[in-house]
């Protein structure tokens, strides 16, 4: 859709027979059951020149509530996993940038001008990374409780395809990509509430389960135990999760039993895992 907001730098002349068009900005969103947050979500990615979603078969009014906002919807019930539903993403985007955005995350008035910026600089040789400041339980989380950087904005024409079971990654046509970190945080309104972080995390356990299958790795008892407890220390007592009070406690508990469950299914559940767990939540 058409941007109302005014680019705060203009883009660099461009060379002797370009086209002097800016660059335009696609916002790729994933969705499934989404109805809390596909509102704001796309309100937040208005200044766009296209809003472009993909649902994969929700059975709530997330696609009515998309549409209403403006976006275009494409619909791909049969699951097949986040990096084919990613490339599908790909298939309908036809900005020169891609900035891809979950249904949970709002982009800030500050990260939408650091966006715009990029754009107008109109790097075509160059990715950028994202943080989030993570919202949890009704709760503002501290900034170190997020620390991984994640590829989100895209020159179009870079991407061959997205490919992983989880966590997935782009393949690039360019092995010499410069890769900058963005300096504004990106809101993620995760874990909401406990049952939608059961599910999450009884999802991403089996994921990760998975993608240590592939990998010739085993699981455990011990191994979960050891795995969840790093996995508390780290995010409780090293990022400052205590911080966050009954919230930071509980989303640090979440992260420790997700890291305890992955290696307890990969010893248990191994000759069922596969690589079609369908998202469940948002």
């Amino acid at each position: 859709m058409p941007s109302s907001f005014e680019h705060p730098q203009t883009a660099p002349e461009p060379a002797h027979g370009a086209s002097a068009a800016a660059p335009r900005l696609t916002v790729a969103i994933l969705a499934f059951n989404e109805e809390r947050w596909i509102a704001q979500c796309i309100d937040s990615a208005s200044f766009a020149d296209e809003v472009v979603v993909v649902d994969a078969g929700s059975s709530d009014k997330t696609v009515e509530i998309a549409r209403a906002k403006g976006a275009q919807v494409f619909i791909y019930p049969e699951w097949r996993g986040f990096a084919v539903q990613r490339n599908h993403l790909l298939t309908h985007s036809t900005g020169d940038f891609v900035f891809f955005l979950d249904a949970d995350e709002v982009i800030t008035p500050d990260f939408r001008d650091e966006i715009l910026r990029i754009v107008a600089a109109n790097d075509q040789k160059s990715i950028w990374r994202i943080r989030w400041q993570l919202v949890a339980f009704g709760r503002v989380l501290p900034a170190s409780m997020s620390r991984t950087r994640v590829e989100r904005l895209f020159p179009r024409r870079l991407i061959e395809r997205f490919e992983g079971v989880v966590h997935e990654e782009a393949v690039l046509r360019e092995c010499e990509v410069a890769r900058h970190d963005m300096q504004t945080l990106l809101v993620h309104y995760t874990n909401p509430d406990v049952s939608t972080s059961m599910a999450k995390m009884v999802q991403y356990a089996m994921l990760g389960a998975t993608k240590r299958k592939a990998q010739g790795k085993r699981g455990g008892v011990l191994r979960g135990l050891a795995a969840g407890s790093m996995a508390f220390f780290r995010y409780y007592f090293m990022r400052l999760g205590f911080l966050g009070g009954g919230a930071g406690f509980l989303y640090c508990l979440f992260k420790a039993l997700e890291s305890f469950f992955r290696y307890a299914a990969l010893r248990y559940d191994y000759e069922q895992l596969s690589d079609d767990v369908q998202r469940r939540v948002g």
